[in-house]
This record gives C-alpha cells, structure tokens and sequence, in this order.
C-alpha cells in the first residue's frame, strides 16, 4: 500500500496535522491482510508470528495473551501481539479448535537479498498456507484416533438432491454421495466433519443454515461458481490425471460440483501444495444403517449427552492399539452397514481372531509398534513432512511385512483365513520393499523433526555429502586447535573463539585484554570488529579463510542432504497407493483383533444377522452400564430378553414398557438399539445370543432437552423427533421411544402417546419399544394384534420399593414415583404431603373431579413438616401424640399409652 497522500485539487486545512505515511512493513502487511480478510494473519517476523489490529485484540483474548502496541496508524494506536513460531502449533490448535481460521504468511526472501534493493526494503513475505479446521495435517492439531473431515456440499435444480463429498486431507481418503434433502442432517451427524464448505447462496435459507449449524463444523461459504459440475469435473480429471471419470463410478452432477468445490478449496488453502486424495469413492444409498443427529446423540455412540468421549460406547468398545484402527472403529460405529454379506465377513474376521488367540497376541503386539503411515504420507505428499515421516512410512512398511508373514504362517494351518484378513495379507506382502530398503539405508539412528535441520542421512549413503561433512567436522576440530593457539602466542588464557550468524567466526577476550591486540605486536595479525561493554572481538586473515572453508561445507553438506530428501519424498510419493493400502489393511486387522479382544474380556457373542424381521435377544446386557458396574464393584448386571420379530405367527413386534422411574426401562431401550449397532458394523454383542435381522433406519427419542438457541422448548423438541420418528420409520426400521407426551398436560399427553402408540402398529408397521408411565395404553394389548405389554419389576418391603431390573411380562399397577422422590430426598413433609394428595386423588378422581379434591384436601402449609415420614398412618400418629398432655398423665397412664403408641406403629409395619 503506497503512502497516503493529500487529494489533488483539495487545499490543506491550515494547522491540520499531516498524516504520517504507512511504512514499507505495514503496507505490506496490510496488502497481504486485505487479500485474506476471513484469516487471522499470522505475519513472520524473527522468531515471532505478529498479528496486528483486529486480528491481535481476537486472538489475545482467544488465548489469553498480553495485548500490546506498536507504532500509530492513521492516528491511532496499532494493536499487536504475537507468538514464537517454535511453539506456535500449540496457539494454533487453540484457534482452530475455537473455530478460527488462520493465513500463516513466512518470509519467503532472505534479509540480504532484501538489502540489496536498499537499506529501507522489506523482506519479501507471502501466505503459504491457510490453516482451517479441515485442512489440518500435523499430529500436534489432530486427535490420532478420530477423523477429521473436510466436506462440501452442492446442490443441482434436476434433481433437487444434495451432492455431499468428504475428505480427511490427513489420510486422503476422498468419498462422495447423493444424499436427499431428508437424509442432509443424519448424514452430517454421522460425518461429524470439522469443516463444511458450501455456496454462499444456501446460507441464505434460512431452514437449511439453521439445520447446518447444528452439526458443529465450521461453515466456510464460496462463491457459487465453484461449485459449477462442468468446472468440477475438469478439476477433478486433472487431479487424478485421467480422460475421463468412469472408472470411479457413475457421479451425478451434485456429487461432481460437490467434489470439485472440495478439491478446489484445497487447493486454496494449501497454496498450490495439493495433498494427496485417493479417487472418489461413491457411498451406495442405504448401505449404512441411518441414524438421525437426535437418535446418535440419545444412545452417545462417540460422545455422552454432556460432549464427553468417556462413557460413551466407543469408549467402552475400544480395544484397538494402532490411531488408524480406531479411526476406523469409530467410522464403523457411526456408520453400521445393512449388507448382511459384508457383515458376516466382518464377524468371520473377529471369529477367527477370537478363536486363534496366540496369533491375535502376537498381531497386536506387532502392531503397536506400527506408526500412523496414512497420516505421514499425507504430510510428505503436501510439503509438510520430515525425515522422521519417511522413518514412519519405513517402519510401517517394514511392520506390514512381518504382520503378512505372520498371516502367512497361520494360513498353513488347519484353519482356513476369513476372506476379509485373506484380502489383507494380500495388500501387506511384498510391499513397496524397494522403497523399505531405500529408507534404511538412506536415513540415520537420529532424525530431526524438519529436513531443514540437517543430520539425517546415514553415513556412507552420500559419497559426496560424506566428504563435505568430513571437511566441515576436521575444519571445526582446527577450530579448537586455533584457539589454544592463538591464546598461547598472546599469553591470554582466557581467549575464545566464537560464532554468530552476524560476524560468522570470532576471537574474543575481555576489555583489558584488548589493548595489547591492538596497540602492540599483536597489532598486525589480530583485526578489530567489535567493541562490547564486556568484550572486545577479532578476527585473522587466518581464522577467515578456515571459516569460509567450514562455512561452504556445512552449506554444501545441508544442500545435499535436501536434495537427498527431496529424492526420497518423490520416491515414496511413487508408491502412495501401495502404502495407502497397507496402511488401511492394517487398520482394518486392528479393529478385527480389537473387537475379538472385546468379545473375550466382555463375554460378547456373535449375533445372527440376516434378512429376516427377526429382533430376538436373550440375555441382553447394555456395554456401557455393565462396564460402569464392574468398575464400581456395584455387582452384576441383571440381563434382560427382547423378542420384537415381526415376522413369527404370533409377533409381537411392538412393546408397550411400563414400570416406575429408576427400574431401568431407557437402560433396556438403549441397550436393544446399541445391539443392534454392534451387531450390524460387525462386533459380537453383550448378549447371551442374538438373531437381528437388517435394520435400515434407527431412531431413539429417549430423554429430554429443550434447543432454546431455535426458540424450541422441551416438549416441543420432543414432538419435532416423534414427528420424525412417525414420517419415516418403515416395516425394517428400529424404534426406541420413552415417555411420550409427558410434557404437557395429562390428557392431552396421554392422547399423543396413544395415537403414536397405534400409528406404529398400523402404518410404520416397525420393531419398537415404548416406554411410558401412562398405564391407560396397557388396554391397547387387546385392540392391537402385534402389542404386547411388558413391565420393570419391583418388590415393596416395609413401605420402601426395590428395583430388580428386570423386564417380564404384564403391566405395572402402580409408578411408584413418591417412593422414587423419597429415594431422591425431598423432605419428609413433602412426601409425607404427597401420600395424602395421592390417596385422595385415587379414591376421588373419577368420581368428584380435580376441584372437589382440592376442596376436600386441607392446604399444605396447615400440615405440620414431620421428621421421619411413614406416610399417612404416620401423620395420625403424631396427631395423637399432639393430644397428648404429658402434664395430665399418672405414670401408669403415661406407660399405657407408650404401649398404645408401640402397638400402633407395630401393626403398621405388618401392613
């Protein structure tokens, strides 16, 4: 930005100040800030990364740093801060995950070249990269056992569908799909992408941006012409360097501007360095068992209802050793497949594992030595990646040929190997071994984190760089010898010689002994250069020659070892399919062994799973629960049967579940839906045997909550899912309800919840399960073919009620729910209260109506609190003792009446 200056043809105000010009660095600051207003800049100077203006007073306050000033502009103070660039991944995986975006601008010119154009010129900077919540590589800003997805989303008038294509850019695996209007929420919910790119035309509806930000990524807005599928397809044909698309499928013009708009992003925010991405793969519609954002939210697959990874399943299931394996357990969770083939291959792999259990040993523990090769490939392929990357990959690859040899072995056994592991032997033997060797024999014991650190070729690798750096390490050794010479010859013992980056090499004494160099004999050889406060600095014509000699060396000596490692990068960027594919057979090992390791510490079975409507489990156990129990030594967990086959001659399909408050009827629901999902993503399940058959859609609406930031309440939140739930569900899907209509008047809840009830008997004709506390449904038993009621247990002992935990068949009689509010700890009074409201309502309700009751029941502030409350009988005891005037009372009255009293409270305890 040049200087500003006055307008021609406008006068200067008399006594006006004039503006003071913006300097050469501000103006480049501002031009580079203004070409990335979305961005925080972070502008390299030294050793620091700056931000200035607005950018400094976001991210002070976003990391809690000092904010400062520098220098004015147009008047005013400019605000800075700023951090070292060596720890700058820390600050930057704080910004990113507060949802910021950052342009990280480097010097990209070095300082003496700048001199040349004039003392006042600017080291030249430029963006080389954009850090974005989607885009990210490094380990230190990505979670290594989960995925983060870069999607993008487009949409064409033909069909009305939307085009959704995802990437993780840091293991390129690239997929697309067509996905209906319908389905966008569910499919996003499953993705959980931390990025979603999207035309800025669709921002502008309001119900679908109000359905987006609910899926928690980052929405990054473009220009509606990349998402053009003519551009798209262009795009797409040049970065997989083909004529043309068939050979990855059958794309539809959606799912075309959906995947150019992705690649095209990347291309922007990476600056020219294109990762690596697979070919688009299409996700098939209906592979995956569809789940809704409330349905995996209420049965906390990856994260409990609070945002937690502990307690939910995953983390209960997850025995995986390897960062790779878990991010494909994790996929498999959200995504369980309807494909009863493919399941079965995946249940034969964990059989095999479960069954050979020395093998599984000896796998896992080779694969803990396994490093994340998907994620560093990723990094060599972008420009961002180090020797200890191409160490990485080495030792993958390395670890893969001893995992198929292992295979190998076992396949000569009797037992055969599953098609699935058979497939991944396969993949693992024999590959890129040129490239294994090449890295062992390229790459020292001792590796730097960045090339440009030097030290990471072996020795007798280079001929020539061994040369160069026998050159560089005798010239230091004469150095030293240099040293204890020239301090003997000047009789100063405490002479040093020294390096900087300013003066290069050095000898410096202290200020009295520099007179003597100076002034004296010395005079000739030792060259003044530097005079500090507390040292004095020379130099020879001696010491200069060694130094250029060391100098052009180690200069030598790093330019060839980048050429080495540039040599080594384009050689495993030749075998990036290779090494892709070893690395995906070796997550999908992991998970196989992992899952067996769970069936056996677990006692999990393997489901049946077929085609059928068949939902029969026996001995049904919930993971998540029964491993909190154990771990809190609070005994076992009580199994429960469920048969809701639809298709038996006496189905009963449907299950009406009643039963108070905390004898475990959501524990029951949830457990049934997470079996189902267990089972069909290709896991044993905590079952004593299961016979499932496909279910293509789950839904859950279990719970309450209430979505204020959509002016939604909670009985209204509850209704929007049950609408769901009944527009969609079909003959093959999975429903879990509870408590519909509780939060809302009692009629007209009880009306609700009856007309759901026979709605999913009639119309969506689908296995559910569905808890209430309205006991009047129990009546529809009768009316409803394919309804059968069931009930939570409990024994009542000595007025108190004890929760067994399990399901039978029936109705409950009675919620129990003072009995529940007392275990709570509500006051006695209040209980107490509660007994005489309720037997007052049961005895009257139908015959005198709500207001009679109320007139009939004394106020509640006229009934005395009571200390311990037994209940009704209990109140009438203490209102005889209020009779009671002690002062009346022989000794012979007073024993009588403790006897009466004891009596009393006796006969009430038989009762």
């Amino acid at each position: 930005m040049a200087a500003v200056e006055k307008s021609e043809g406008s006068g200067a105000r008399a006594g006006a100040e004039a503006v003071k010009p913006v300097t050469p660095m501000m103006a480049q600051y501002l031009e580079i800030k203004g070409a990335h207003p979305g961005s925080l800049l972070f502008y390299r100077m030294g050793d620091f990364y700056e931000l200035f203006f607005e950018d400094a007073v976001q991210a002070a306050e976003a990391l809690d740093i000092t904010l400062t000033k520098r220098g004015k502009h147009l008047g005013e103070d400019i605000p800075m801060c700023g951090v070292p660039v060596h720890s700058a991944d820390a600050y930057l995986e704080r910004l990113i995950r507060q949802g910021f975006k950052v342009a990280i601008c480097e010097q990209t010119e070095d300082p003496a070249e700048a001199k040349k154009r004039g003392a006042k010129s600017v080291v030249r900077r430029e963006v080389i990269r954009l850090v974005t919540p989607g885009t990210l590589t490094e380990d230190t800003l990505l979670d290594a056992r989960r995925h983060n997805y870069l999607a993008a989303l487009a949409r064409t008038g033909a069909s009305g569908k939307w085009g959704l294509a995802w990437a993780d850019v840091s293991t390129g695996d690239f997929r697309v799909a067509e996905v209906a209007p319908s389905e966008l929420a569910a499919e996003l919910a499953r993705l959980e992408p931390g990025e979603l790119v999207l035309p800025e035309s669709a921002l502008a509806e309001a119900d679908l941006r109000a359905g987006l930000e609910t899926c928690g990524a980052t929405l990054t807005p473009l220009s509606s012409s990349m998402f053009d599928s003519a551009r798209a397809e262009r795009r797409l044909k040049d970065l997989m360097g083909v004529a043309a698309l068939d050979a990855f499928g059958a794309f539809s013009r959606a799912e075309l501007g959906a995947a150019g708009a992705l690649v095209d992003y990347l291309d922007l925010t990476q600056v020219g360095q294109m990762p690596r991405l697979s070919p688009p793969r299409q996700a098939p519609g209906g592979a995956f068992l569809a789940m809704d954002a409330a349905t995996r939210a209420n049965l906390e697959l990856t994260r409990t209802l609070s945002g937690e990874a502990k307690g939910s399943l995953l983390s209960v299931i997850d025995r995986t050793v390897t960062g790779a394996g878990a991010r494909l357990l994790s996929e498999r969770l959200k995504a369980p497949l309807t494909d009863k083939d493919a399941i079965a291959e995946r249940l034969d792999a964990v059989q095999w594992f479960l069954e050979a259990r020395g093998l599984r040993g000896e796998l896992r523990s080779a694969l803990k030595s396994v490093p994340d090769m998907a994620r560093a490939l990723s990094r060599v392929t972008v420009g961002r990646g180090g020797p200890r990357d191409l160490a990485a990959i080495r030792d993958g690859l390395s670890g893969a040929h001893r995992i198929a040899l292992l295979l190998e072995q076992a396949g000569r056994g009797l037992t055969p190997l599953p098609a699935e592991i058979a497939h991944d032997r396969k993949s693992l033997e024999g590959r890129a071994a040129a490239l294994v060797d090449r890295l062992s024999s390229a790459l020292g014991a001792e590796l730097p984190l960045m090339a440009r650190d030097g030290g990471f070729v072996a020795k007798g690798f280079s001929a020539p760089l061994d040369e160069c750096r026998l050159l560089r390490d005798e010239s230091r050794r004469v150095i030293a010898g240099l040293q204890s010479k020239y301090a003997e010859e000047t009789g100063i013992s405490s002479l040093k010689i020294r390096h900087n980056n300013v003066l290069g090499y050095y000898i410096e004494v202290g200020p009295r002994h520099a007179d003597p160099l100076m002034t004296g004999s010395h005079k000739d050889s030792y060259i003044h250069r530097q005079t500090l406060a507390n040292a004095v600095r020379f130099t020879t014509v001696e010491l200069s020659d060694i130094a250029s000699r060391i100098t052009e060396a180690a200069g030598r000596a790093t330019a060839l070892e980048m050429e080495v490692f540039t040599a080594l990068v384009e050689e495993t960027r030749a075998e990036a399919a290779a090494i892709s594919e070893a690395a995906e057979a070796l997550a999908r090992l992991d998970v196989a062994a992992a899952l067996a390791e769970l069936a056996e510490e677990r006692r999990y079975t393997r489901p049946e799973i077929d085609d059928s409507l068949a939902f029969e489990v026996t001995g049904g156990r919930h993971p998540v629960v029964e491993a909190a129990l154990e771990k809190a030594g609070e005994g076992p967990f009580v199994p429960n049967d469920a048969d809701l086959s639809g298709d038996k001659g006496d189905a009963r399909r449907l299950w009406l579940l009643t039963g108070p408050n905390m004898a475990g009827k959501s524990t029951f629901l949830r457990q049934n839906a997470l079996i189902a999902i267990l089972g069909q993503m290709g896991g044993f399940v905590p079952a004593a045997k299961a016979h499932i058959g496909v279910v293509d859609r789950l839904f859950s609406r279990v719970g309450a909550a209430d979505d204020l930031a959509r002016g939604r309440s909670t009985f209204m939140v509850e209704m929007v899912e049950t609408a769901a739930i009944l527009n969609q569900a079909g003959p093959r899907s999975l429903v879990i309800l509870d408590e519909i209509g509780r939060g809302t008047a009692t009629f007209d809840g009880l009306s609700i919840a009856w007309a759901a009830v026979e709605h999913l008997h009639e119309e969506n004709r689908c296995r559910a399960l569905f808890a209430t506390h309205y006991h009047e449904l129990t009546a529809l038993a009768e009316k409803l073919p394919h309804l059968a009621n069931a009930t939570m247990k409990v024994k009542e002992w000595k007025g108190d009620v004890v929760f067994l935990h399990e399901v039978g068949p029936g109705a409950a009689d009675r919620s129990y729910g003072i009995q529940v509010a007392k275990l709570a700890g509500l006051p006695p009074a209040v209980i107490s209260r509660a007994h005489q409201v309720l037997a007052a309502l049961e005895q009257g309700a139908e015959s005198r109506g709500a207001a009679r009751i109320v007139d009939d029941l004394p106020l509640f502030s006229a009934v005395r609190p009571a200390e311990d409350s037994r209940g009704a009988k209990e109140s009438a005891l203490e209102a005889k003792l209020r009779q009671i005037n002690p002062d009346e009372l022989s000794p012979k009255a007073a024993l009588d009446v403790i006897y009466s009293l004891k009596d009393e409270i006796e006969s009430e305890s038989h009762e």
